[in-house]
């Protein structure tokens, strides 16, 4: 087996040195001109679906006890608050009225991309039969992706006294490399609530391919690939006060621990997978015997294969649309922030049909 820089053996079937020794784009390489003009053939309308839930939403920490709603503050001017500021207080020759405001955000609160320093695994990279935490293409926690050892450098508690640097980054696979790729391309819509409505449903390879069959959807190499569950409306008609024990029942998930269906994903050529959800997968995973990854499917798309995931869009209306049109293929335009360093981002996707 070929060896790279920063390994010797690679995990199984993944995408490690496919495209180039240091890559930090993975399946986003398949992402070409030709892709780009096959998505923009898709568009006959001219309709834009914004696919982005307001950034506030889902409300309150429910989802996830560690990410909280963005709180947004004016800018300090001259000891005041840059909000409604008059510049005649500066000077009186001035008729400005200046507004300057900042956000303390958690990144990958709300409809969001996960980069590939996002999840990563144990793996004896250097054949000495040691597992070392690596992520994508056998970059190194603690050496590429760094960051605090203590408690006190993570995490807002109290923002105000916080010293202003930055104390993590990811130096390779940060969500800047995605971001300079541009995502846009051809999308793909598979509407598994249409077959299942709000109902809890692990769906596996076979139930998947039950629905594509149905739908008559084609996923080729190159396409991003939506799933639609309903999860992101319910979230909207919950207006900013999740019930936990109501989602916790709800809307389709993804079975991480269907080898198959994890097949099927490396097989089919997707470049990101996205779903109206809180993460693509079934999380908990269901329980297996012996160590394994709690994110099977994480496991799978961002550190073997380097496919994005996409979480917590805002697929509904465009869901519906596509399907009273019986269409499913749409022009989508994804970036994530060009934020160095950044293991997540959020995200306004368009889709144009």
């Amino acid at each position: 087996m070929t060896t790279h820089p920063r390994w010797k053996q690679r995990p199984p079937g993944s995408t490690w040195g496919d495209f180039g020794a240091n890559d930090q784009c993975g399946r986003m390489n398949l992402l070409t001109p030709q892709k780009v003009k096959l998505g923009m053939a898709e568009v006959k309308e001219g309709i834009c679906f914004n696919l982005s839930l307001p950034l506030d939403l889902p409300g309150g920490n429910v989802l996830n006890p560690r990410r909280f709603p963005p709180v947004l503050r004016p800018t300090l001017r001259n000891g005041k608050p840059n909000l409604n500021y008059q510049l005649i207080s500066d000077d009186p020759m001035c008729t400005d009225v200046i507004s300057d405001d900042l956000i303390v955000m958690h990144l990958q609160y709300s409809t969001q991309w996960d980069s590939f320093a996002h999840v990563g695994s144990m793996f004896d990279v250097d054949a000495t039969g040691v597992p070392q935490a690596v992520y994508y293409n056998g970059f190194k926690a603690g050496v590429d992706v760094v960051g605090p050892s203590d408690g006190k450098g993570a995490g807002i508690f109290d923002f105000l006294k916080i010293p202003r640097k930055s104390t993590s980054q990811a130096k390779a696979l940060g969500i800047e490399n995605m971001s300079e790729r541009c995502v846009q391309g051809r999308a793909v819509m598979i509407d598994l609530h249409a077959h299942v409505g709000r109902e809890r449903v692990n769906v596996g390879y076979d139930q998947l391919m039950r629905i594509i069959d149905q739908d008559k959807v084609q996923v080729e190499e190159g396409d991003m690939v939506c799933l639609h569950t309903g999860f992101s409306q319910m979230l909207i008609e919950m207006n900013g006060k999740p019930d936990g024990k109501i989602l916790d029942k709800s809307c389709a998930v993804v079975d991480g621990r269907d080898q198959r269906l994890l097949q099927w994903i490396t097989d089919s050529g997707l470049i990101a997978l996205i779903a109206d959800n809180y993460a693509v997968e079934a999380h908990p995973a269901q329980a297996i015997d012996g160590p394994c990854s709690g994110l099977p499917l994480h496991e799978h798309c961002l550190f073997k294969l380097g496919v994005h995931l996409g979480e917590i869009w805002h697929l509904t209306p465009l869901a519906q649309w596509l399907r009273s049109h019986q269409r499913n293929r749409f022009l989508l335009t994804a970036p994530p922030l060009r934020l160095p360093g950044a293991v997540g981002s959020p995200a306004t996707p368009i889709a144009t049909v």
